[in-house]
Formats: structure tokens, C-alpha cells, sequence
């Protein structure tokens, strides 16, 4: 049978982030130290962009308790803070006359920047800092630029002990709603492989059984009797190694008593939290954090919010190259082919000047109004500093009260610091799930693990308190629960149950 070739046409939709979006998205991620870097490599390699002034104090400075009375008159959101992105100058739009073309597309968006690692910053011990490291390891693989963006995201999806506890499904979900990245589970299953190849062993597993399984694996003895005899109650014996039934093991497994301690000793140096071993994998280093933001709450209750601009310098268009463009468009109907050439150049440089300028302003603009809400949020505890004031806060609150997308509040909050009167705090710290009551009244998910971590902590080690038993003192304590809300806070503090709390 003959072949025939056969044309036909579809109608796509399709979304793609323009030149100017990207470089926005790269800068609002970037902490202060990163874009203190990014600004100077920029100036560098264009000679349109050049040094003004450094932001003052009185720039960056913002009085909560006028900006709260902002939001609650209407006048809040973006446009509370419009002053902080300033279109590009009368004087710069006619130099560029029609030249101005917006199909180009600057390569230098699209370029990646090293990163300072000299810079002056407060020592600040962190468990999940093995984020950078994982980061150092993916740069060493040979991915693709959308395995890259994979692995990034999966890297930020993992819990503070190193495993990824969200389904691979749902994490798709999130990457096509959120980020527009539609993606399959096939895909992100590929790059986890690659991810629980990276050190400490078992980072990226989804269980704790796969977590020991991946350690288990990936020991230079694992073909010897011993470990496989070790990779098999793992694997087929989980339920009774979980619950401490070595004599069924024992049993089923035909092993002497010397096989069962000596298993018992090797499984023992298995690492259930590789996320939390980090400092111990890199020496215990301690992870350098320059705060983005600084609030301070006075004496008679003003908080005030800082933004750490660090040494970023105020951005302008250089006057000798728009004085360049104005000679040149003078004579633009007898120029050369060079003069034209260098005519293009100039305005070239002078457009992707303006665009990172303005994409700097939007990054400053950005993380004032989502701070800012955070603050009006969460008064109480910048008032009072006591945990236990935090009210149930997530990403859509501070997206409704700031009118920024959800996943622009979590790039921000997922790679900022604000330093406090209390301490330094990840902003994603302030951010916590809410537990509602049969009467409506909302309680802080922070607010009750603290109180269950508290009773635990003092209950008496030989006879350690069951899930019902703590229901009961919760209840008792004003936090009407059911067990298995106790159960599932328990499990997400890393508590065990009580017959292994023993």
C-alpha cells in the first residue's frame, strides 16, 4: 500500500512568558546577596545601563500602620505602592523614537549569573539548608533545560527531612495550574531518579521504606549475604520491622540470634531524616542568610518594614549613549550601513537597560506589598513576638490582600528572610494551615502541634501517652480535636507512636 503524506491544520493555545516576565520571575527569587551580583554583572556587560545614587533609608522604609489603613480603604494591593514602578522617562521614549522594537528578544535574558558567596551576612542554622547543595549536585548533571526546571521544583517540594511526601500526580497539577508547565507523571518519576541519586542517600524518597531501601542499595556492600539479607526486611518484612516484631522476622527468615543483632546494628546506622544530616554531610557548615527585610516594632506598637536594597545601587540610562541615539536619529535619512548597524546596537542596549531597570523596580515593588500584608497578617506576633499569636495564614491570603498571583507570593516567600525584634524567620515560616472548630472558631495548626509536642515532651517515658489519651488532654486544653487530626500532627512533628516512644 502506498504512503501519502497528509497536511492538516489545528487551532493551539498556548501561553509563553515574554523576555520581560522571565527576568522578573529570576530577580524576585533572587535573596539580596544574589542580586547585588546580578546587578553588577549587569552593568558590566552593558554599557547603556550605569550607577546612580544608592537607595536611602527613607526610600525603603514603610510604616505598617499607614499602609494597613491603605488596604482597608480600598487603596490597597498593587496599587498601594504604584510609586515604586515608574514607566520609562519622556526623555528616553523619544530618543528611541520608532525604533523601539518589542519582538526582540535580548539574549541576556536568558543567561545564568554566578553567584557571590563572599558576601557579609548573619550566621543563621537552618535544617532544610541543603537546598544550595542539592542545587551544586543538579548543575553537575547533563539535564535538559526542562529537567532542570523539574528538578528545581522537586527540590523545593521536599519536606525538611528530605523526602518528598506529595504525590507525583498532585505535583503535576501544581506545575500546569501554577507555573503553566504542563507536565506528566512520567516525566517528574524520570528526574526523581536522578534526584535520589544525589548525596545524602535517600533524599527524595517517598516514603520512609524507600528512603532505607535507596540507602540500602546504594552501599558499596550491597551484594554481600548481609546487606541483601537487610534490603529484604525492608522490603518484604516493612510492617513487622516497623513494629519491632524481630521474633516473626526472625522466624519467617530462618536467622540465628547473632544474624538478627547484627542486622539490627546495620539497619540502625540507616539515616530516616537524610534531609536533617546535611550539616553533618558538609561539616555542619552554617548556612549564610542576609535578611531581605527588616521590621521593627517600637515601644507604642509602630512597626516599621524595611527593604534590604544591600549594596544595589540606584539604576539609569547612561546620557552618553542616548546622546548617541539623538546624533544619530538627526541624520537617520543619510546614514551608512554602518551607522545604521550602530545605530541598532544603541538602541539595543539602551531598551534592555530600561527593561532591567524596570524589572528591578517591580522586584522591589513586589516583595514590599507581599511583606507588607504578611505584617498586616500577622500583627500580633510582630507586636508581641510570641509564636503562639500567629493566626492560620496561607498563600491565597496574602494573593487576595495584595492582588498578586498565588504563585508569585510563593516565589517570594519560598527564598526570603526578614529580620525581627525576636529573630530571623524564613517568611515561609509565618505561613500555617488552620484547624476550625464546631463552633467556627479558626485555631493555628502551629498552635496545637506546639501544645501536642509539649504534652509528649513531658509525659512519662515508660508509659508514653496513646493518640486517644492525648486526645483527651487536648480536648481538655481547648483544642477540640478528633485522634486522628492528633495522629496526623504527630506524624508531621516525626513522632512516633507510643509504643515506640518507649
Amino acid at each position: 500500500m502506498a504512503q501519502k503524506i497528509i497536511q492538516t491544520q489545528s487551532l493551539q493555545q498556548t501561553q509563553t512568558l515574554s523576555p520581560q516576565q522571565v527576568l522578573q520571575v529570576r530577580l524576585l527569587e533572587m535573596p539580596v546577596s544574589e542580586l547585588e551580583q546580578r546587578v553588577k554583572n549587569e552593568i558590566i556587560e552593558n554599557g547603556a545601563l550605569e550607577e546612580g545614587d544608592h537607595f536611602s533609608e527613607t526610600d525603603d522604609s514603610y510604616n505598617a500602620d499607614t499602609q494597613e489603613d491603605a488596604y482597608e480603604s480600598g487603596e490597597g494591593g498593587m496599587e498601594a505602592y504604584s510609586d515604586l514602578v515608574s514607566a520609562p522617562s519622556k526623555e528616553l521614549k523619544d530618543a528611541l523614537g520608532d525604533y523601539r522594537n518589542s519582538d526582540e528578544v535580548p539574549d541576556y535574558l536568558l543567561k545564568n549569573y554566578p553567584q557571590n558567596d563572599t558576601m557579609e551576612a548573619i550566621d543563621y542554622s537552618d535544617t532544610i539548608s541543603f537546598y544550595e547543595q542539592m542545587k551544586e549536585q543538579m548543575n553537575e548533571c547533563e539535564l535538559t533545560e526542562k529537567q532542570k526546571m523539574l528538578m528545581e521544583y522537586l527540590i523545593g517540594s521536599l519536606e525538611n527531612d528530605g523526602l518528598l511526601k506529595k504525590p507525583l500526580s498532585t505535583l503535576a497539577d501544581e506545575l500546569e495550574v501554577y507555573h503553566n508547565e504542563p507536565t506528566t507523571v512520567e516525566e517528574l518519576e524520570q528526574v526523581l531518579r536522578i534526584l535520589q541519586e544525589f548525596e545524602p542517600a535517600g533524599i527524595g524518597a517517598r516514603s520512609l521504606q524507600e528512603c532505607l531501601q535507596i540507602q540500602i542499595r546504594r552501599d558499596e556492600r550491597f551484594h554481600t549475604p548481609l546487606k541483601q539479607k537487610e534490603y529484604r526486611i525492608v522490603s518484604q518484612f516493612y510492617d513487622e520491622f516497623t513494629h519491632k516484631r524481630w521474633d516473626k522476622i526472625q522466624q519467617r527468615m530462618k536467622l540465628t540470634d547473632q544474624e538478627v543483632e547484627l542486622l539490627q546494628k546495620e539497619i540502625r546506622k540507616l539515616n530516616p531524616r537524610p534531609g536533617s544530616s546535611m550539616g553533618e554531610v558538609v561539616g555542619h557548615n552554617y548556612q549564610q542568610v542576609v535578611p531581605d527585610f527588616i521590621v521593627e516594632t517600637d515601644d507604642d506598637g509602630t512597626i516599621t518594614m524595611t527593604l534590604n536594597q544591600g549594596d544595589v545601587p540606584e539604576l539609569k540610562i547612561s546620557d552618553s549613549f542616548l546622546d548617541i541615539l539623538r546624533q544619530y536619529d538627526q541624520g537617520r535619512q543619510k546614514m551608512s550601513r554602518s551607522e545604521k548597524d550602530a545605530l541598532l546596537y544603541t538602541k539595543q542596549k539602551i531598551e534592555k537597560a530600561q527593561i532591567f531597570i524596570d524589572a528591578i523596580r517591580q522586584r522591589r515593588h513586589t516583595l514590599t506589598v507581599t511583606m507588607q500584608a504578611i505584617i498586616d497578617l500577622q500583627r500580633p506576633f510582630f507586636l508581641e513576638g510570641d509564636e503562639m499569636l500567629l493566626k492560620p495564614m496561607i498563600l491565597k491570603d496574602v494573593a487576595e490582600r495584595t492582588g498578586l498571583d498565588i504563585s508569585t507570593i510563593s516565589r517570594v516567600s519560598n527564598s526570603k528572610y526578614v529580620q525581627t525584634n525576636y529573630g530571623i524567620y524564613p517568611l515561609k515560616w509565618f505561613f500555617s494551615d488552620g484547624y476550625t472548630t464546631e463552633d467556627g472558631q479558626e485555631i493555628a495548626t502551629r498552635k496545637i502541634q506546639n501544645a501536642l509536642k509539649e504534652i509528649i515532651e513531658n509525659e512519662d517515658k515508660k508509659k508514653p501517652l496513646s493518640d486517644e489519651t492525648l486526645t483527651q488532654m487536648l480536648n481538655q486544653k481547648g483544642f477540640p480535636i478528633a485522634r486522628r487530626t492528633v495522629a496526623k500532627y504527630r506524624e508531621q512533628l516525626g513522632i512516633p507512636v507510643a509504643r515506640l516512644r518507649k
